[in-house]
């Protein structure tokens, strides 16, 4: 189940990402998370906090609710 979510939320974070043109350097660079943490991240290798998420989801532009819709 922890995976499957994990996966999703991966997906969804892959998607915006690149739909803005980003790079994974990038978005590091406007979230402060490294990029080798982004990329376990979209691997679904890492869990993600609340905080880092909401990090992520502003640098994408895009609300916190829209991120975890899936």
């Amino acid at each position: 189940m922890k995976k499957n979510i994990l996966n999703k939320l991966a997906r969804q974070i892959i998607k915006y990402r690149k739909d803005l043109g980003m790079t994974q350097e990038d978005l590091s660079k406007k979230t402060g998370i490294s990029r080798s943490s982004i990329a376990m991240i979209e691997t679904a290798k890492r869990d993600i906090t609340i905080s880092n998420l909401s990090k992520i989801a502003k640098a994408l532009n895009i609300s916190l609710s829209e991120l975890t819709k899936f």
